[in-house]
């Protein structure tokens, strides 16, 4: 395994999104934070900083409804994201875990019904969160 540096940009990245763990960013909103807050960044250091941080399970990416960009967030619960299936808010964008016993249980109905293999890493189920349906 390659040894891991913590440059300036990495730093800055994951503290910018811990602290914003509640919200999701395209690269290029996270590459003009970190252009306006660090200086010197360019968009092959953020996309690689990305990759790593998301193969290490630190961040997760995703799509979100109605846009072509990939989005990233902190995976507050420290857990490999490829192994669980998200919920998302249409409303506010909250991102979060789903439960393991729902997943299992749509997975199988999934291949019974169609059979295919759910990817859970890859799946987003949207919909309106509880807060959001309150206001």
């Amino acid at each position: 395994m390659k040894a891991e540096y913590k440059t300036k940009a990495r730093t800055a990245l994951l503290d910018f999104l811990q602290k914003n763990s509640d919200k999701s960013f395209s690269a290029v909103e996270l590459l003009a934070h970190l252009q306006q807050n660090v200086g010197g960044i360019n968009v092959t250091t953020v996309y690689r900083n990305l990759d790593r941080l998301c193969d290490q399970g630190v961040i997760f990416k995703f799509r979100e409804p109605d846009h072509d960009a990939w989005f990233y967030q902190y995976s507050a619960e420290h857990e490999h994201c490829d192994s669980h299936m998200h919920g998302q808010c249409s409303e506010c964008g909250r991102v979060f875990h789903l439960e393991n016993d729902f997943v299992e249980a749509f997975e199988k109905l999934v291949k019974s019904s169609y059979g295919l293999d759910v990817d859970p890493g890859k799946t987003v189920i949207v919909g309106k969160c509880e807060k959001c349906k309150k206001k």
